[in-house]
């Protein structure tokens, strides 16, 4: 099974407009949000779904027991993370701790424990045909690369008996051609796009014509090689600015890369959207852009599975 990955350098660039359109023209039966830190896939494709919920427990964070503390301030001496604090009475800021355990370590009178703490909240969308795996990260909190990967897990261990998930990261979709799995990721370059960019076998980056759209475009493309991962780009909202969407053309001419299509600002696109719709689901022509570029990716993986290049 094929796995697609839809990145962008930057937020705002229209990754998830993107990615809900390609999940609703391949009727993907089970796909997950992997951007924790923000997920907003929902809000198109469960719209007016409530989802099964549970605490997702992160790194461990360190509790003084104030009724067994000393005073001694050794904790405070050797936290280098600088999370504990008072004179009065010792307390850790949950937000400074790493959880290192030094503290507990140090501490003569045994009043420190380190404890598992909620880092966020897992989030399962699932009926007869449809299971969608999300997450939200509680703000201040680390391990997002950890929480992709209890999302992606969550999936397969809600995906259909009779479908094939030993390697699923986030939708399966079965069809004639190829089997392909769509992964929306996070914007930018950090632990969440290595975590979804991991296993992956092509990168969609969708790119915006502006001059830190373009600067952020070729950070997540050198990410993207690093895993030796096969790149194509699309432009959105190309017709904001056509000097730079010809700049980043050529860029990927140069780079050896697969220019999918452009797709234009569309006011009725935007309409769609605040609607709770995909772009396909109404008639505008950033849709007609985005079934373009879809073909174009889909057909490029069909090729590479079996010679065929077709895809409609």
């Amino acid at each position: 099974m094929k796995q697609l990955v839809i990145l962008s350098g930057k937020g705002g660039t229209g990754k998830t407009t993107i990615t809900a359109a390609f999940i609703r023209l391949a009727d993907a039966k089970a796909y997950a949000d992997c951007d924790v830190d923000a997920p907003n896939l929902h809000l198109i494709t469960a719209r007016n779904t409530e989802p099964r919920r549970k605490d997702y427990y992160g790194m461990p964070k360190a509790l003084i027991d104030t009724d067994k503390c000393v005073k001694c301030g050794m904790c405070r001496l050797y936290c280098r993370f600088s999370a504990i604090y008072g004179k009065e009475k010792l307390m850790v800021d949950t937000f400074a701790c790493e959880g290192c355990g030094v503290c507990e370590a140090v501490c003569p009178a045994g009043a420190i424990k380190l404890q598992q703490t909620v880092s966020g909240e897992l989030m399962l969308y699932a009926d007869d045909n449809k299971t969608f795996s999300t997450a939200r990260l509680k703000t201040g909190s680390g391990n997002t690369g950890l929480l992709v990967s209890e999302v992606k897990k969550q999936l397969k261990e809600t995906a259909e008996p009779d479908t094939d998930v030993s390697f699923i990261d986030v939708s399966f979709i079965d069809v004639s051609f190829i089997d392909v799995s769509f992964i929306d990721g996070s914007p930018g370059i950090g632990c969440p796009v290595i975590a979804t960019l991991s296993g992956a076998d092509m990168a969609l980056i969708v790119a915006e014509p502006t001059v830190s759209g373009i600067s952020d475009m070729e950070r997540i493309i050198k990410t993207a090689r690093k895993f030796n991962i096969k790149t194509r780009v699309c432009v959105n909202k190309y017709d904001i600015n056509i000097a730079n969407t010809e700049k980043i053309e050529k860029f990927c001419m140069q780079e050896g890369l697969t220019f999918t299509g452009r797709i234009p600002f569309d006011k009725e696109a935007v309409k769609a959207v605040n609607r709770g719709l995909t772009v396909i689901d109404t008639e505008c022509a950033a849709g007609k852009a985005v079934l373009h570029v879809f073909r174009k990716t889909m057909s490029i993986l069909t090729k590479e599975s079996d010679g065929t290049g077709e895809w409609f």
